[in-house]
């Protein structure tokens, strides 16, 4: 695999970290990586976005962004707000297939969840997965809600043909209720692919070094860490 697709099941579930950890893990590797965020909304230019947060955790990584929209909405709703292009799925290949020539691991994160429209036309991220003929990982919530807007997408991606690598929780708590506990063994059933890995809440406070130990702890060694869901799970006694 040399291309991999990052959604959420929603906004704000740690789609940013996960990225970031999993190229932190492959730069240890010594592998080239690539981010490339399509669009980015809610943010004027100059500001720092999602990528540049993915270099100060990751380190040495290429970043690329296609657009950037002021208002934090759907990227589709965004550009027609501000009266700019949409990103299409054929741009967002072209970038992919760029960057593929000359990096081991190009790592493409979303806006929101998986069928947040792009375009005019409701191109999603599904559609950019389809077009790039490459796996998706969902990043997940860990409390109430997570196994239906997980199942949602799980379901979503299997209709469209696309691979659903696994699931992450994007955001461990601190303090995790009893939702949080037996997600853990039902994540898995709900996106119909294992538990990849849980980064803690308040990852993203940490320096690049340290952030490099966590990810290390909270990854599969699918992507190079030693996460393992069973010990994970262990840790915590639910009644």
């Amino acid at each position: 695999m040399s291309v991999l697709v990052i959604t959420g099941t929603g906004t704000e579930v740690g789609k940013t970290a996960v990225t970031a950890g999993i190229a932190a893990l492959a730069r240890a590797e010594g592998r080239r990586v690539a981010v490339l965020k399509p669009a980015q909304t809610g943010l004027l230019p100059g500001e720092p976005g999602d990528v540049a947060e993915v270099a100060r955790l990751a380190g040495d990584v290429t970043t690329r962004e296609l657009a950037r929209y002021p208002d934090p909405l759907a990227p589709a709703t965004a550009a027609r707000r501000a009266g700019m292009p949409t990103v299409h799925p054929a741009d967002v290949a072209k970038a992919v297939t760029e960057l593929d020539e000359t990096h081991d691991l190009v790592l493409v994160e979303g806006a929101g969840g998986l069928l947040v429209r792009f375009d005019e036309g409701g191109s999603t991220l599904a559609d950019i997965a389809w077009a790039v003929n490459a796996p998706v990982l969902i990043v997940a919530q860990a409390g109430l809600g997570t196994l239906n807007t997980t199942a949602l997408t799980a379901e979503a991606l299997q209709r469209r043909g696309i691979e659903s690598l696994g699931v992450v929780v994007g955001s461990w708590p601190l303090h995790p209720d009893l939702a949080s506990l037996t997600n853990l063994a039902d994540l898995p059933d709900a996106a119909g692919a294992p538990l990849l890995g849980a980064l803690p809440q308040g990852v993203t406070k940490l320096g690049s070094v340290d952030f490099l130990a966590v990810a290390k702890r909270s990854f599969s060694p699918w992507f190079g860490g030693e996460f393992d869901p069973e010990t994970f799970a262990a840790q915590f006694a639910v009644q």
